[in-house]
């Protein structure tokens, strides 16, 4: 009878000529997949990752102003022509996330942006998110905002160029309060599959977030135990939507101990611990994972990207780095006492910092001692008040 029914779903196999799963794009074309797929392909390109462009007019601008530059649209289109066309930017970089005013500037030749990094191999893509808010009765928990009108939004970027879009879901970790709640769990990965589906029935190949701060005292254990409770959620609802796996990337934080946690972890631990939870329910489908830098600087950014591209001895993907912060904050304090943008020499130190995120990237960049360890903080012990 078992021989039978195994007989009878062969030759049903067989004969319909089935070569697809229903589950996963079945709303989309062949080429559809294929384009999607394609673009994830290149993302994931060995030896080269993101630079996260994608700031609003008023966080470029809260850093300008913090190095004497004026906040106008043109520094901003210049400070970020000088991202895109720094010479020898092309050999690291396989894509650049935009924000909506940066996708329709041009540069001083009068191409589109996206037009100009198309022309160096970079993939250009746009950030589409809008505000955060706060879910009440989450003691803080948040979701972001920006779903209704996504799909309209995503068919003009298209349109401009983007080919890929990124979508940020911030979450902290706070023990004491019980953070991050279930619903809020559930509600941002949630949102993360309708974006991607989203996304997706457009032509922009989605990049999922789920960031968890630095902030906060939760130990390394503690943090893997959250990161897996997000991504495996993440990943089933992108699942249970529809999403084509292997036409979406992951940008994830770097598995951490909390900023001040009082426990000391080496750069090696922290490298096991984010293998780990990949190992758990990351799929082989999707091609790679693009690490934020989520506040960490360049030397510590690059040690732990490092130790895991050494830590990663099983898993098929590319891990690189999509890094905003750790690359363009050592670039405005060039311009400190100048008043205006250097944008020589921070084109120059750009390019030095890309070919260290690069060397990350295949886990051949080497670290100085203590560089990418988490030295546990110490909280001062309040005396009892003696009457």
């Amino acid at each position: 009878m078992l021989f039978s029914c195994f007989f009878f779903l062969t030759f049903m196999a067989s004969s319909n000529h089935v070569h697809a799963f229903s589950v996963g794009g079945s709303f989309l074309s062949a080429s559809e997949k294929a384009a999607l797929e394609a673009t994830a392909a290149a993302v994931a390109t060995p030896g080269k990752g993101i630079t996260a462009c994608d700031e609003g007019p008023a966080t470029v601008g809260a850093r300008f102003e913090a190095v004497g530059v004026k906040n106008s649209e043109e520094n901003r289109r210049r400070y970020r022509q000088m991202l895109f066309e720094a010479p020898g930017c092309e050999n690291f970089l396989s894509a650049a996330i935009l924000d909506p005013e940066t996708l329709y500037q041009r540069s001083d030749s009068g191409k589109l942006f996206p037009e100009v990094l198309q022309a160096k191999g970079i993939v250009p893509g746009i950030k589409p998110h809008l505000k955060v808010y706060t879910l009440p009765g989450t003691n803080g928990d948040t979701v972001m905002q920006g779903l209704d009108s996504l799909a309209a939004r995503c068919k003009e970027y298209y349109a401009a160029g983007a080919r890929f879009a990124k979508w940020r879901s911030p979450l902290v970790i706070d023990v004491e309060k019980g953070c991050p709640t279930d619903l809020a769990i559930k509600a941002n990965m949630h949102d993360l599959a309708r974006y991607a589906l989203i996304c997706q029935s457009e032509g922009l190949m989605p990049i999922v977030e789920p960031d968890i701060s630095l902030s906060g005292t939760h130990t390394l254990e503690q943090a893997v135990d959250v990161n897996i409770r997000v991504q495996s959620e993440l990943f089933k609802a992108m699942i249970d939507h529809g999403v084509y796996m292997a036409g979406t990337t992951l940008k994830p934080n770097i598995v951490n101990p909390g900023r001040k946690c009082p426990v000391s972890y080496t750069v090696e631990e922290i490298a096991e611990a984010n293998i780990f939870v990949f190992e758990q329910s990351f799929p082989v489908a999707m091609k790679g994972a693009n690490y934020l830098s989520g506040g960490q600087d360049l030397a510590t950014a690059a040690a732990r990207l490092s130790a895991i591209n050494k830590a990663n001895t099983k898993g098929p993907w590319n891990l690189s780095f999509s890094w905003s912060q750790a690359l363009q904050l050592p670039l405005l304090e060039l311009c400190k006492g100048e008043g205006d943008l250097v944008l020589d020499k921070m084109s120059k130190l750009y390019v030095q910092e890309l070919a260290i995120a690069s060397a990350a990237a295949t886990g051949e960049h080497t670290w100085e001692k203590g560089e990418g360890d988490h030295v546990g903080v110490k909280t001062a012990i309040k005396e009892p008040v003696v009457a």
